[in-house]
């Protein structure tokens, strides 16, 4: 249901937020600190309309967006013609082994629980000593979300526990670099996690 979900809503989406981090100062000093470090090319992986893949791009790296929704990616070439998205399900991305230079999962993971997230799959396709950068919602909670965008939808959100998400990106062979949380903002539910990781190089 994620995928029609969001095929519904991607028009409205993309005009309900334009931006990249509008009223979020924080979350774009994050993205910038992740730019120094990231090597291109960078996926953006659950792009959505790819507001962030752009702002990747704006900061100086080669930047490729993939999402699940078909209605997301025409958005997202709708409104970003200069850049590449290509649909795909992040839990099986249709990329080689280790052909980022870096990767961002900016809330691509809200609607599975943190035990599902599929790190295994993007430690396969970063490179070794790449950089990734995670975003969710912190906390230990389910939603059900039937209403969005202006639309009848059917979504489960997840808020994940920190802990549990270092574990599973460290059990599949990322180090932890860093973790900035912060309090909700005006128009969220919730506090908001950040975690910035590095693919372990087994030659270093």
């Amino acid at each position: 249901m994620t995928r029609a979900s969001y095929d519904l809503v991607a028009a409205d989406y993309a005009r309900l937020l334009p931006g990249a981090h509008d009223g979020r100062p924080l979350d774009a000093a994050i993205m910038r600190a992740f730019a120094e470090l990231a090597e291109s090319p960078v996926g953006d992986l659950g792009c959505g309309a790819g507001r962030i893949t752009r702002y990747l791009h704006d900061l100086g790296l080669e930047a490729v967006g993939v999402d699940l929704s078909d209605g997301m990616v025409a958005e997202a070439r709708r409104l970003h013609p200069h850049l590449e998205f290509a649909q795909g399900d992040i839990t099986g991305l249709d990329l080689a082994d280790d052909s980022l230079g870096s990767a961002v999962v900016w809330y691509s993971t809200v609607h599975m629980p943190a035990e599902e997230v599929p790190w295994r799959e993007f430690h396969r396709v970063v490179k070794p000593g790449g950089y990734l950068l995670h975003a969710f919602k912190l906390g230990n909670r389910v939603r059900h979300l039937s209403h969005a965008y202006g639309h009848d939808v059917d979504l489960d959100v997840y808020w994940h526990d920190m802990d549990v998400v270092v574990t599973g990106a460290t059990e599949a062979g990322f180090n932890e670099v860093a973790r900035p949380e912060r309090q909700k903002g005006v128009d969220e539910a919730g506090p908001q996690a950040f975690l910035l990781l590095r693919k372990r190089n087994p030659g270093a």
